[in-house]
């Protein structure tokens, strides 16, 4: 059989166990005919066959985020002006001033998550002060991870709040001498206050949100992304919200592929919304590209346990054992599986004392339900998750609040939260991800680097040397070990005969480039299901093309997405070479060495 496509002359990273490192791959209906050596696999090729010289790049199973909030994120992209990765608050006030002269009214500029203060060289937030200066017209809402957001004078007004406005449900808002509101909205004891003030925004028009979906899947895509687990997300309602990425799938404009959980959306109802949700849809419809994964991660309101190191622990009240057992025996009993958000290990434990009843009368052992987050879990639950064929999908939000968690907790708890090196030892399913686009940045080279070197993006070291995963552990994580959480790691994860044809073509050698630079790789060429989704550098005339960015004043039009342009250190790739006395050297990477 004649392949369709080949990509040789590369350094292929396969994680196929028998062949794990090849040349060249040969490409068939969307997945993997065949890979090997260049001679091998060139034979296979005929006059229709299309060949791509890879000029010895890397290349990885594309990257697969086990928790990103990507349909949301879509449907807002082009509303949002991102601080992902922005390296200064000058820079990032700039940003804002430049954005709010270009929005016209009702709209707002928001920066919705993915930075914190730590990114910055300056160290500290912006002041109030700072954003009324550069905005005093436009309103604007800046979220800061889940414990709070800041609001111009101009979006006080829009809003209606002033010193008669109550403290809405689940927050405070900051008033000064006289009780007038600063702008200050401070999650306590919960993120509420957050999700329902950025609820009154204008949103996009249907035609907008299909671009700006488009825009940002492109943008995942840049990155080397190719599949993702939708974990739902606050305001995301099925059916409706879903029309979207729907219609971008019936028209062949989808360049992830997406496995979504459904999200119970009003508390006190969940139970009624996942009754109706049954009986409309089941794990595993839809299409290779968007499909149905199951029930979470809010699976009832009362068992949320926002992250939020800046304020204590969470006690959740007694009545979520009621309200979670009724919905974990109702997805039990129909076969669903389930993912749920869980911080703290006191969570976890009342949570697999209802999984443990419920498994009694009908076994979840096969469901493949999950743990999102997990940072402080116990080696007692994880044994206990572990019994009960569960896994974990763990994200790099320690990345933006260790930090804060040092703050409260004190040195020696961060340094195994998560405690990634022991679920791998005890063989538990383990995939990586983001937890995007709020509480931490959607940029998966920040997660794998996080994962090898514990760093935070303020530079704080948090694992010991021996906690922290290798590159190879790490990789896997994101592609591989993410697959198990949709039930297809039998179809990708790995470049190998019979799976998807998901692979991203490095800018630089992930397993050469020095540790810091792991942040700054990018993807030259994005292929799903063997289409090119992404060109970039030498391979932008492969790229496919995208309509301009609409409305034309968005701030992804003017800025783009993630900020790699001004990351450090500069990129050194190390080839060991031989010297004749038997020494190895480091060349090539144009630092003295």
């Amino acid at each position: 059989m004649a392949a369709q496509l080949i990509l040789h002359n590369g350094k292929i990273t396969t994680q196929a166990a028998d062949r794990p490192d090849v040349e060249a791959i040969a490409i068939e209906n969307g997945n993997v005919l065949a890979i090997g050596t260049n001679d091998e696999i060139l034979a296979l090729a005929d006059m229709s066959t299309k060949t791509i010289d890879l000029k010895n790049r890397r290349v990885i199973p594309g990257l697969n985020d086990s928790h990103l909030h990507v349909i949301r994120a879509g449907l807002f992209y082009n509303l949002e002006l991102r601080w992902d990765g922005v390296p200064s608050l000058s820079q990032a006030l700039e940003q804002l001033k430049q954005q709010a002269d270009n929005t016209p009214p009702p709209q707002w500029v928001r920066v919705i998550g993915g930075w914190n203060e730590f990114q910055f060289k300056e160290g500290r937030m912006p002041s109030l002060d700072e954003i009324n200066k550069a905005a005093p017209n436009t309103p604007v809402f800046l979220l800061h991870l889940y414990d709070s957001a800041l609001l111009n004078q101009a979006a006080l007004r829009v809003l209606g709040f002033d010193r008669n406005t109550p403290n809405p449900p689940g927050g405070l808002i900051a008033r000064d001498s006289k009780g007038n509101p600063t702008g200050l909205l401070i999650a306590e004891p919960s993120a509420l206050i957050l999700y329902s003030t950025i609820a009154n925004a204008p949103k996009l028009s249907m035609e907008d949100q299909l671009n700006s979906t488009r825009h940002y899947l492109r943008e995942l895509n840049r990155f080397g992304v190719t599949s993702v687990s939708d974990a739902g997300g606050g305001g995301q309602n099925y059916p409706e919200d879903y029309s979207v990425v729907k219609k971008l799938d019936q028209d062949g404009h989808l360049t992830v592929r997406i496995a979504y959980s459904l999200f119970a959306q009003k508390p006190g109802e969940e139970l009624d919304d996942y009754s109706r949700w049954l009986g409309m849809t089941k794990p595993g419809d839809g299409s290779d590209l968007l499909r149905v994964n199951g029930a979470g991660e809010n699976l009832v309101w009362s068992a949320a346990d926002f992250e939020n190191f800046l304020q204590p622990r969470p006690d959740l009240r007694p009545i979520m054992e009621y309200e979670l057992e009724a919905v974990v025996s109702k997805l039990a009993e129909s076969r669903w599986p389930w993912r749920i958000h869980a911080s703290y290990d006191e969570s976890i434990g009342r949570f697999l004392d209802i999984f443990e009843r419920v498994h009694r009368d009908n076994p979840i052992d096969k469901l493949r339900w999950f743990i999102d987050h997990a940072e402080t879990v116990s080696e007692k639950n994880l044994e206990r998750i572990q019994a009960l064929g569960g896994g974990i999908a763990t994200q790099h939000r320690m990345a933006y609040q260790g930090e804060y968690y040092i703050r409260r907790y004190g040195v020696e708890s961060a340094k195994r939260r998560p405690p990634l090196r022991r679920m791998l030892q005890m063989g538990l399913p383990v995939g990586a991800g983001t937890d995007g686009t709020r509480v931490a940045s959607y940029h998966p080279w920040t997660s794998l680097w996080w994962m090898v070197t514990s760093k935070t993006v303020g530079g704080t070291v948090l694992h010991d040397e021996a906690d922290r995963l290798t590159r190879e552990e790490a990789l896997r994580l994101y592609t591989h070990g993410s697959a198990w959480f949709s039930h297809e790691d039998g179809k990708k994860g790995t470049l190998e005969p019979g799976r998807f044809a998901d692979l991203a073509v490095l800018s630089h050698d992930y397993f050469a480039v020095e540790e810091d630079a792991i942040r700054q790789l990018e993807s030259l060429l994005t292929i799903v299901g063997g289409r090119v989704v992404h060109g970039a550098g030498e391979y932008a005339n492969l790229s496919p093309s995208l309509p301009p960015v609409s409305p034309d004043w968005s701030p992804v039009a003017r800025f783009g997405g993630y900020d790699n342009s001004q990351a450090v250190p500069p990129i050194h790739e190390h080839t060991p070479i031989m010297a004749a006395d038997g020494r190895i050297w480091e060349t090539g990477c144009g630092c003295g060495v």
